[in-house]
């Protein structure tokens, strides 16, 4: 059962020692409000200020999961917090496993401090789950897919369009990349796991796949410098950083080009017209 009461007061109290650098606001002058707006966490929640005005006030319907989830992001809560708030709405707290899309609060603090460069956090499994502005103008809206095709190892196999994004030459590098990495979810997480379901899912809709899965490579890692074949600036080479979070199992990825450099240029061009790969 809900607690209408609780959750009220949590959610007052976690939005009052929020500031807007904590979670990536601008400040703006003559400020007074403590923490953060009612209007401000809506917006970071992805819901409507009536909706959660009304949570803070004890009344409306129970949240659903979904929308208790989406609160506990925007609030940029801890896992113990994240689980708390779960309880309090009258859900149970999902399982802790390596399958959470709760992005941790320092992984969120650092992410949100890129929003002039290219980066993206995802999955163990290749499902982005956040993407900064010009993140999205190199490489399309990857976090608006659903179901397996969240995987972009998944989407590799089933949407030839995924490719057009990358310089033909190297196709086959990311094909073994792709089976390789699943093939070590799979070897850490068991038969059970999403990975397995990833792989019969491919055994059965691709034959490419079939035939690389095969060859039971493993440890096949990313170039630290990718090539994008963008629709608009044409080539790019990038250096990929990556900062993993063992805890969750996510990687935020952060994609630089030397200062000075065609490829700068290109992201500069980017980040001003904000143009978005025809895949997306």
């Amino acid at each position: 059962m809900i607690d209408r009461a609780g959750l009220a007061e949590f959610l007052r109290g976690r939005r009052g020692v929020l500031q807007p650098e904590d979670v990536g606001l601008p400040r703006g002058q003559r400020r007074r409000t403590r923490g953060l707006r009612r209007e401000e966490v809506a917006l970071l929640c992805h819901m409507s200020t009536d909706y959660y005005s009304r949570l803070e006030r004890e009344r409306g319907p129970q949240p659903s999961e979904q929308m208790i989830a989406s609160i506990a992001q925007g609030l940029h809560l801890s896992r113990d917090e994240h689980d708390h708030l779960f309880r309090l709405a009258g859900h149970q707290a999902p399982a802790r496993n390596s399958g959470s899309h709760h992005v941790s609060p320092g992984m969120l603090r650092i992410f949100d401090r890129l929003a002039d460069t290219p980066a993206e956090i995802v999955t163990e499994l290749g499902e982005t789950l956040r993407q900064t502005p010009l993140g999205v103008a190199l490489v399309g809206d990857l976090t608006r897919f659903t179901g397996p095709a969240r995987s972009i190892g998944y989407r590799w196999f089933t949407d030839p369009t995924v490719r057009d994004l990358y310089p033909a030459e190297d196709h086959a590098f990311y094909t073994r990349m792709y089976a390789s990495g699943l093939r070590g979810v799979l070897a850490l997480r068991g038969p059970d796991s999403r990975a397995a379901h990833l792989a019969e899912l491919l055994t059965a809709q691709s034959e490419e796949f079939r035939i690389v899965w095969k060859k039971h490579e493993v440890g096949i890692t990313p170039n630290e410098v990718k090539r994008f074949q963008h629709p608009t600036v044409g080539l790019l080479e990038v250096s990929c950083q990556i900062l993993h979070d063992p805890e969750q199992s996510h990687s935020l990825l952060v994609y630089t080009a030397t200062p000075g450099s065609e490829s700068y240029e290109k992201l500069q061009l980017l980040s001003v017209v904000g143009a978005t790969p025809s895949s997306a």
